[in-house]
């Protein structure tokens, strides 16, 4: 069952389209959800750039058209409509050959009532790019619909080989008004607070790095401890892949696969030990016992941490003060272990070891 899958865990959620869709979604799953919008979509609709990208594109009579995001095309369409211009530049793409690139495109062209030519699999300018190429584009008149900034090698490419071609900014990037959030998830990042970040675009990556770079926070070291990267597609990815990071992509390059990928996969990764006969699962801010959640205080949490990345061993006092958030000494871990014991409903779970430290009392293997 999906409720509860995500439990005791803690999920960030860099969007700004759709990210009250996307933590619903968590949240349903069990998981506590962080929002921290790494970047956000600055409409044109009233620009003096686009009125003028349409007007030409109208006047140029296409041959080809390269839609480049859903969300992109339908602000196009809106916009001609504000102007007046919508049906013309539908006619207008009525008479050229559609090109998507990838899947997501499709819905906005259909529901213009076009149909696209072809749809790049890979969700890649480099793979539209090459098609084109393969064609031979000498001659042709190419709109661009833009996602976010100019397309500026695509673009360069296709006049390189002969084409005409005309830009079409319908939105674009932007750094986030107030980057306190996620300068502040960068550093719940680095220690150890977040179990995994979600990123649905490549320039929310870009800026997430950058904005964790300003504040001296290393979030690349951290997604290769202990912190899952979930990309929407290999385009996402590719400014993480690029910094050594392994991010997890879903075969399906949608919102809901990458929900389902991280569903999947974080359980996969919590430490699961038999302890005092019940079965106890780690996971980032809760520990699960027989199926059943056990929300943990920070300090609670970072002992009982501390104690099953070694299972059955005694673990000194000073070793488990240094694991605390704020370190202490011997009297505060004996606090901490004495309220995990009560979160945990039991004091059968942790032994003490007298003069030594404390450990999990792990079944022995029959």
């Amino acid at each position: 069952m999906i409720e509860g899958a995500l439990a005791g865990f803690t999920v960030a959620v860099t969007a700004e389209r759709r990210r009250s869709e996307m933590a619903a979604l968590l949240e349903r799953r069990g998981a506590r959800v962080i929002s921290a919008p790494a970047i956000t979509i600055i409409p044109l609709i009233d620009d003096e750039a686009l009125h003028a990208a349409t007007a030409a594109c109208i006047g140029l009579e296409p041959h080809l058209v390269v839609a480049t995001t859903g969300f992109g095309f339908r602000g196009w369409l809106e916009a001609a409509e504000g102007w007046g211009l919508a049906e013309t530049l539908r006619e207008s793409l009525r008479n050229a050959r559609i090109i998507a690139r990838g899947p997501k495109p499709c819905g906005a062209i259909r529901a213009a009532g076009l149909t696209e030519d072809w749809a790049a699999e890979t969700e890649a300018s480099e793979e539209v790019l090459e098609r084109l190429l393969a064609e031979g584009v000498a001659g042709r008149r190419i709109v661009v619909q833009e996602h976010g900034e100019p397309q500026t090698e695509f673009v360069k490419a296709l006049r390189a080989a002969g084409a005409a071609v005309v830009e079409v900014p319908v939105y674009r990037w932007a750094m986030p008004p107030d980057p306190a959030p996620v300068r502040r998830l960068a550093e719940q990042v680095v220690a150890g607070h977040v179990d995994a970040v979600t990123f649905t675009s490549a320039p929310a990556v870009k800026a997430f790095l950058q904005i964790a770079a300003d504040a001296g926070a290393d979030v690349t070291s951290a997604f290769g401890r202990h912190t899952l990267a979930a990309c929407v597609g290999p385009v996402t990815a590719a400014p993480l892949i690029e910094r050594g990071v392994e991010p997890v992509i879903p075969e399906r390059f949608r919102l809901g696969a990458l929900i389902k990928t991280v569903t999947d996969e974080l359980p996969r990764r919590a430490v699961r030990l038999r302890v005092a006969g019940t079965t106890l699962e780690v996971r980032g801010h809760a520990v699960l016992i027989d199926g059943v959640t056990h929300a943990l205080a920070p300090a609670a949490m970072s002992i009982l941490s501390a104690l099953a990345r070694r299972p059955g061993a005694v673990v000194s006092k000073d070793q488990l003060a240094g694991a605390l958030p704020r370190g202490n000494d011997g009297h505060a871990v004996d606090v901490a272990v004495a309220r995990l014991r009560a979160a945990l409903g039991s004091g059968r779970h942790i032994e003490t070891v007298i003069k030594r430290g404390y450990r999990l009392r792990i079944d022995e293997a029959a």
